[in-house]
């Protein structure tokens, strides 16, 4: 009886886990759809989460664009706008 109780624990943790990182896709989603108004460092982990977990190939790949172009508008990376929520 052990092992169909653990394939039911494995089962909750993989559904908990399927749903944890649809909300992230969709909080992604919604950085890049208005990137003007999120810092960078918010926009690099929205791209991130989405060159990772995209469920399109043209999902991934413009994020990996979208990553590309953020980090050439300042190459240093310690130039990066700053977040309003967290002040200056």
């Amino acid at each position: 009886m052990k092992p169909h109780l653990s394939v039911r624990k494995h089962s909750a943790r993989d559904a908990a886990r399927t749903d944890w990182i649809h909300e992230r896709r969709r909080e992604a989603r919604a950085v890049v759809a208005d990137v003007v108004h999120h810092s960078d460092h918010l926009i690099r982990l929205a791209c991130t989460v989405l060159v990772q977990h995209g469920e399109t190939d043209e999902e991934r790949e413009d994020a990996r664009i979208l990553l590309v172009v953020v980090d050439a508008r300042h190459p240093g990376r310690g130039n990066h706008r700053p977040d309003p929520e967290v002040g200056s």
